[in-house]
């Protein structure tokens, strides 16, 4: 068995920007989890299923176009979850479309939450530090094309690392 994921990972200097933010805000997970947009969240799969898997990723990758992606403000998930995240002001429907085409067949699965595209900065801290990361980054303002997305796998050592990256074609 593997623990695999799908995202889209938040290009330079913004990502390393926002996974130092996340360090800053005393998050532990900072340092094991790239800044990124979840399309499949974590997720076991046997390892024989991973060529089919990949195959299903391609097949996604070749229908959907590329799209523009804004991040602006934060928001949070409290009281349901102590998370804060950066907002995806632009770009949400093409996430939710291509997260849902992501999330069928072998990778097809029932979530905990409803789909919601962000990038999250803090997760499971105390209210002071979930309250820094809302301020600190209220002002977060960028703008990217997505031309791709990937697969990650965590590693034994607990980080998660892309695998496999899949360009949009459609």
């Amino acid at each position: 068995m593997r623990t695999i994921g799908v995202a889209i990972a938040i290009p330079e200097p913004y990502g390393s920007e926002l996974q130092e933010h996340r360090e800053s805000f005393g998050d532990p997970q900072a340092v094991a989890i790239p800044s990124h947009v979840t399309l499949l969240p974590p997720t076991d799969i046997d390892d024989t299923d991973l060529d089919q898997v990949e195959k299903h990723l391609d097949l996604v990758a070749s229908s959907h176009a590329p799209f523009r992606l804004r991040l602006r403000g934060t928001a949070t998930f409290r009281p349901v979850s102590p998370v804060v995240f950066v907002v995806v002001a632009v770009g949400i429907s093409s996430c939710e479309v291509l997260a849902g085409r992501v999330r069928q067949g072998r990778l097809s699965q029932d979530l905990r939450f409803p789909y919601h595209p962000h990038v999250t900065v803090a997760h499971d801290l105390d209210e002071a530090s979930l309250d820094r990361a809302f301020e600190a980054l209220a002002g977060f303002d960028c703008s990217f094309e997505v031309g791709s997305f990937h697969l990650y796998t965590h590693d034994e050592d607990g980080v998660w690392r892309p695998s496999r990256e899949f360009v949009l074609k459609g």
